[in-house]
């Protein structure tokens, strides 16, 4: 192709940085996409493994020996935070490379433009207005295909942030399951079984 040899390295590296961004957002997604979820207008009990089930089930048997005490919503907040951070890998990366593909594209022409320069200083001024336009049309090319693999990713990735936050939001309302009855409990008594007997009617 062409353009890309005329690009010259420069649009190489931004191939790259859209076949990784690309396939990174791609798995993140499929994962995602294949990530049981439960109804949680339902009994936890009735619900089938999944990331809301394992938190519930975890907090549940910290309440079970500890009863409800401050830690529990930072164990909460970790237990949701290992369960995103799968879905999360790469995410960061694909930011970076979204970023600064626009740079690397502006570079690309930077370097095209003084090298245009050149040879119009090399000839003494006198240089065919053609060759001199060809030159600028390559040097524009790598500003071109960076803003071409940054927003798609841009968008890509903002679509793919939007998913991860509402599946977020679910394992903090599974988490609120288990606290809000636990601390309503606690208002109640004191003793750690009763606790948990108020909590085990929704679990």
């Amino acid at each position: 192709m062409m353009w890309i040899e005329k690009g010259g390295p420069i649009i190489w590296i931004l191939a790259a940085y859209s076949l990784i961004g690309l396939t990174i957002i791609a798995s993140r997604y499929l994962q995602l996409l294949f990530t049981p979820r439960n109804n949680l207008s339902v009994s936890a009990s009735l619900w089938k493994e999944s990331a809301e089930k394992r938190i519930v089930d975890q907090l549940s048997a910290v309440l079970r020996i500890h009863g409800h005490s401050p830690e529990l919503r930072a164990t909460a907040s970790h237990l949701i935070q290992a369960e995103m951070k799968p879905l999360e890998s790469g995410l960061k990366t694909v930011a970076v490379l979204a970023n600064t593909a626009p740079l690397l594209g502006l570079l690309g022409t930077i370097t095209g433009m003084i090298k245009a320069f050149q040879v119009i200083e090399s000839a003494g001024g006198k240089v065919d207005a053609m060759a001199l336009a060809g030159g600028i049309w390559e040097a524009m090319l790598t500003t071109g295909v960076g803003l071409s693999v940054a927003i798609p990713l841009l968008i890509l990735l903002h679509f793919l942030e939007s998913g991860l936050g509402r599946f977020h939001w679910r394992l903090h309302q599974a988490a609120a399951l288990v606290l809000d009855r636990s601390e309503s409990a606690e208002i109640t008594s004191d003793s750690a079984s009763a606790q948990w007997e108020a909590v085990a009617d929704v679990l």
